[in-house]
């Protein structure tokens, strides 16, 4: 079997590679290395004869067509986005060209490749996307594949969309799709603009930790090497057509998320202790979500899986990474938008 991951070099798709590989599987990479990727993501399989990296947008048709053609995958596992609300707020058209157009480009060229080898039988194209498709909970409830769809920011209306299209071309042209929708990844190589890291690196520098209006926000949480298992099981035992809720079953308030993380440092690095003294209240984001929460058990059900990471777990794992990878994130805090506070006007 060769895989085709889009987006590999980012956050979640660099971990689906590192384990694809680390199974066996033969891997070729796909990835434009916009501002939020990173090859150093993929350096524990570098040089390894399982995977290939190619360089390429996936709105580029003829380029992600040579790739097909190249390369001859069995398996797409799209997860090529730009993912941050924030920046979607400030510029939804990124957003929009790809996670609406990209996925597009991506659905007609698999669409062609697998037409031209016969349409194999065992051909998959997994989509990746978000629980923030579903909108807003309160505080009973949870999200599942049944749930109507209701994105409430640019970034969440733009991974809506391409859902839309996958399920479109599934039933239109037969393609066999799966789609995943998740809930907040968290862990290792984790890009410095997103909560967790921003905390983390806000806490090492002795700088406040900004927590968004009174931090009362829910999320839940999944660690990304989770996340990876749970996506690779799909595309092995998933039936085509089917959609599968991924979650953690780790909800917390952004606040409570906030203090464990200081809690953590105060014991792994006492000489700034206490560091839940830097929590800051600021200005809420424009339409910000009041909870999130996934009800996984189709793909527990169905497929097997279920996470078995903890958030305790979890966060000292994460902690512990960036306190041993100061090389890795230090180079990112030059890139655009990195440590300014993105996405406070929508306009």
């Amino acid at each position: 079997m060769t895989i085709l991951v889009t987006g590999g070099a980012g956050f979640i798709g660099s971990a689906v590679v590192r384990l694809a590989v680390s199974q066996g599987r033969r891997v070729v990479t796909l990835d434009a290395l916009t501002y939020a990727a990173n090859l150093e993501n993929l350096a524990p399989v570098t040089g390894s004869p399982l995977h290939v990296f190619e360089k390429a947008d996936i709105r580029d048709r003829a380029a992600v067509d040579a790739i097909f053609e190249t390369h001859q995958p069995d398996v797409v596992m799209n997860l090529a986005a730009e993912s941050h609300v924030d920046r979607s707020i400030d510029d939804p058209s990124p957003f929009v060209d790809t996670n609406v157009l990209g996925t597009f480009t991506m659905l007609e060229a698999a669409r062609a490749h697998w037409t031209a080898r016969g349409k194999p039988e065992g051909f998959r194209f997994h989509h990746i996307s978000t629980d923030e498709v579903f909108g807003s909970l309160g505080a009973e409830g949870k999200f599942d594949e049944e749930t109507a769809y209701a994105p409430n920011s640019p970034y969440s209306a733009s991974k809506a969309a391409s859902d839309h299209l996958v399920r479109a071309w599934g039933e239109t042209y037969d393609l066999p799709v799966l789609t995943t929708n998740c809930s907040n990844n968290y862990g290792p190589y984790h890009f410095p603009e997103k909560l967790i890291p921003v905390v983390i690196l806000r806490a090492l520098a002795g700088e406040p930790i900004p927590v968004y209006g009174q931090g009362e926000n829910v999320r839940d949480w999944l660690y990304v090497e989770d996340h990876a298992e749970a996506l690779l099981t799909v595309i092995d035992k998933g039936v085509p057509g089917r959609t599968y809720a991924i979650g953690g079953d780790a909800e917390l308030r952004n606040i409570d998320l906030v203090r464990m993380i200081c809690g953590i440092l105060d014991q792994l690095r006492p000489d700034g202790a206490p560091h839940g003294r830097l929590i800051t209240f600021v200005e809420d984001r424009p339409g910000h979500d009041a909870r999130y929460a996934i009800d996984a058990s189709r793909i527990g059900a169905e497929l097997g899986w279920r996470p078995s990471v903890t958030p305790e777990e979890g966060l000292e794992r994460t902690v512990r990474w960036y306190l041993d990878n100061e090389e890795w994130w230090r180079k990112l805090q030059d890139r655009e938008g990195v440590g300014e506070r993105l996405g406070k006007i929508a306009s």
